[in-house]
């Protein structure tokens, strides 16, 4: 996946209403008004975020009459959880690190007189 869609994804991600809109399109698609029941925010506002999702290709929205219910397209997160996946091995280190620095610092706190 390309860098500035990783981009699109990450910025859609980050806002706490849009990861709301993603959980509940989880459960299955809904049309904007059902998407504003659980927010104090105006239809408008819950539009500019599924735009941001739809952007980010998170969301796709259809045409049904007059409703255009939104669904989750979960597979463009699969590049987020691949990128940071990356990094996996760099975390597991550092906390083998830290734990190894955190037995050695109690072995010799055991070690000191008094303590034994």
């Amino acid at each position: 996946m390309p860098p500035q869609n990783l981009d699109a994804i990450f910025a859609a991600l980050a806002d706490p209403t849009r990861r709301a809109i993603l959980t509940r399109l989880a459960s299955g698609e809904a049309g904007v008004n059902e998407l504003t029941e659980p927010f104090e925010m105006s239809q408008p506002a819950i539009s500019k975020h599924l735009k941001v999702l739809e952007r980010a290709g998170l969301v796709e929205r259809a045409i049904d009459k007059q409703r255009r219910p939104a669904r989750l397209k979960a597979k463009p997160m699969a590049a987020a959880v691949n990128w940071l996946e990356e990094f996996k091995e760099f975390w597991s280190s550092s906390f083998d690190q830290l734990d190894d620095l955190l037995t050695t610092l109690k072995q010799a706190e055991l070690k000191e007189p008094g303590n034994e």
